[in-house]
């Protein structure tokens, strides 16, 4: 593998995995034309119950931000996902779970965060009318969630995806049909349309032929299975991305999924001595804060 690309992922492991990213306070894209007033929108739950690495007042708090600043009411969830517990939720954020007691070096077979009964609690909420919206990232955060993506349809690959140059920040553009041109990309009116997303190094997924893609991988890129977290040699086993997805959304029942693949796209941080930015305050992710409110607005049936 390419050298740069190592001690580049070496440097994101170092310095976001274990805490040493800052979240950036300084974020605060401006919303041009917000779904609620100030706090009189839809209460939307973040889960924290799960030993998730992203969190409302942690690392997800630029997520929270800017779903606060277009109206939303954000709150944890905590402990597990019992029937009685979803009937008051309406939207749910699921952001890298991960299974009790896991922690470092993350090894293969990754364990599942969510117990069956949980699993089938969501279906059933979903089915009913619930909008999940479920982000799993590269390995082990893909295959901790991986159970739950399988009962809506969806095929995680508990590894990392990589580009041709074995790098993991992937540029998606109307113009190189990455992403995709459907209600998601366009939004509800002019100022909403969405062009261009950045991602920062997460897995590829197979989705359902009922789901619709909105960031497409190519068939050049690689997944690469490696059986220890950011560890990778030359036998470590890969395959073609083709016909993968890195987002998509699905209608199950009176319900709605999104699906993402990379968690980094939809926060702010500052990473390293050099204070690298990564997430939407990225000045190659200006349109991230944008995806997010169509997503969100797509779950929250306004469109």
């Amino acid at each position: 593998m390419n050298s740069n690309f190592l001690f580049f992922i070496s440097l994101l492991f170092v310095t976001t995995v274990f805490s040493q990213q800052i979240t950036d306070t300084l974020y605060n894209p401006k919303i041009l034309s917000k779904a609620y007033q100030d706090n009189s929108g839809p209460l939307l739950y973040i889960d924290e119950g799960h030993h998730n690495f992203h969190t409302k007042n942690n690392r997800f708090s630029p997520f929270s931000k800017v779903l606060t600043e277009d109206g939303y009411r954000v709150v944890g969830f905590n402990g597990k996902f019992e029937k009685r517990k979803l009937k008051e939720v309406r939207i749910l954020v699921i952001s890298n779970a991960l299974a009790p007691n896991s922690r470092p070096p993350f090894v293969t077979p990754t364990k599942t965060a969510f117990s069956k009964n949980e699993i089938e609690n969501i279906e059933e909420w979903v089915y009913k009318g619930g909008s999940l919206f479920l982000i799993a990232d590269h390995m082990p955060f893909a295959g901790a969630s991986a159970n739950l993506a399988h009962i809506f349809g969806f095929e995680f690959y508990d590894g990392f995806v990589l580009d041709k140059d074995d790098n993991g920040i992937l540029d998606f553009s109307l113009e190189n049909m990455m992403l995709n041109k459907n209600s998601i990309t366009n939004g509800r009116n002019n100022m909403e349309t969405v062009r261009h997303i950045r991602t920062f190094t997460g897995q590829a997924f197979k989705i359902p032929k009922k789901a619709s893609s909105i960031l497409n991988l190519k068939r050049e890129y690689k997944v690469f299975m490696t059986d220890t977290m950011w560890r990778f040699n030359s036998k470590t086993p890969k395959f073609p991305a083709t016909n993968l997805s890195q987002g998509a959304i699905l209608k199950h029942g009176k319900g709605r999924v999104a699906v993402f693949g990379e968690a980094a796209m939809f926060t702010a941080q500052i990473a390293g001595r050099n204070r690298i930015k990564v997430g939407m305050n990225s000045d190659k992710a200006t349109e991230n804060y944008q995806l997010l409110l169509n997503v969100i607005h797509w779950l929250d049936h306004l469109y």
